[in-house]
């Protein structure tokens, strides 16, 4: 499946569910973009390697160019999320219940920002619109067990992968540069440090983007009555849309969690800001080759983690850690039961 942008406004004239969907998808991007981007810079401005607006801005950039550049090559992440989950039945009860998952993934993303915890919006998208597939079938015949089962992996990719290369990776680059002087590595990383940050607001784009898409899609499939099509053609001008939307929402900022990631969590090096935003965009882009849903929260913040505790145990600071385990365990559960009720609210209501 593939539709035009001319055939888009016309089904958005005749559907106004669509457009309540359309909007809300895009209001989901911008608080992505907000809340979940400034993870991909909060290290080069914690070690001081960018200021903070130079740094929101060029994330807001390659934010842009990751949804673009790797929705063009490879896709696979947005088909996962399409194929996660079955509307199929009435198709307009159907997309009202889309709706209702959209609007419970902004109250949890936004109730997350305002306290400065970086959950993640990926599980946020993920538990809300499996809760309302659930509402629309009566049961778990709404969820695809062999699409959501990557979710899992990717949790352990994020999260095991994350920690352990983020170790890993610090390891390497203080037994190679043992001998060298200090004030000149110092330099070296401090640039290094902002192509790290560039790469993870890339790999945000490219991981994040690619769900949303994904998400679009379904809108428009259930808006022609196809609640089957099991394959489609992302066109460029829904690239181009996302991309601008999600790159505008990193543009506001996020200072909040800027500062419980880069900051709060552990105090970091240049060279340790730069090992852990290398070891978080190799998971990051081996997920997304993979067509493996992670969320660029979990990767870059257990990347963190590791490089830490490569340094001691105790420089992590784990109660911020807590919390930050506790709002992800939550998340499944909460948006999940959120994006349940929701739909059917609004089944009952529209």
């Amino acid at each position: 499946m593939s539709i035009s942008s001319t055939d888009f406004l016309r089904q958005l004239s005749s559907t106004p569910a669509l457009i309540f969907t359309s909007v809300l998808t895009l209001g989901v991007m911008l608080v992505n973009g907000w809340t979940d981007a400034p993870n991909a810079i909060a290290t080069c401005i914690s070690t001081r390697s960018m200021r903070p607006r130079a740094a929101i801005i060029m994330a807001a950039a390659f934010d842009f160019l990751g949804v673009l550049v790797m929705t063009a090559f490879n896709a696979t992440v947005a088909q996962t999320i399409y194929k996660m989950v079955d509307f199929s039945g009435k198709s307009q009860e159907a997309l009202v219940a889309l709706c209702a998952a959209l609007f419970a993934i902004v109250l949890w993303a936004t109730a997350a920002w305002w306290f400065g915890i970086p959950t993640s919006e990926s599980h946020a998208l993920i538990a809300g619109i499996s809760g309302a597939a659930i509402a629309v079938q009566g049961g778990f015949s709404g969820i695809n067990p062999a699409e959501w089962v990557k979710v899992l992996y990717g949790l352990a990719l994020s999260t095991v992968m994350g920690f352990g290369t983020g170790w890993l990776v610090v390891k390497l680059i203080e037994e190679v540069c043992r001998s060298c002087d200090r004030r000149k590595a110092s330099g070296v990383f401090k640039n290094a440090q902002i192509l790290g940050g560039a790469g993870m607001a890339f790999m945000h784009g490219a991981q994040d983007g690619q769900k949303f898409i994904g998400v679009f899609m379904l809108g428009m499939s259930l808006a022609q009555g196809q609640a089957n099509v099991t394959q489609f053609q992302v066109p460029i001008w829904l690239m181009v849309l996302c991309s601008v939307v999600i790159s505008l929402g990193t543009s506001i900022g996020g200072m909040r969690i800027i500062k419980s990631v880069g900051m709060d969590m552990v105090k970091l090096d240049k060279h340790q800001g730069f090992s852990a935003d290398l070891a978080a965009v190799v998971c990051l882009f081996t997920a997304s080759l993979t067509g493996i849903p992670v969320s660029t929260t979990h990767t870059k913040t257990t990347a963190i983690m590791g490089v830490g505790a490569a340094k001691r145990l105790t420089s992590v600071n784990w109660g911020i850690v807590r919390d930050m385990v506790l709002a992800w365990i939550l998340t499944f559960p909460g948006c999940g039961l959120i994006g349940f009720l929701m739909a059917h609210l609004f089944m009952g209501i529209f």
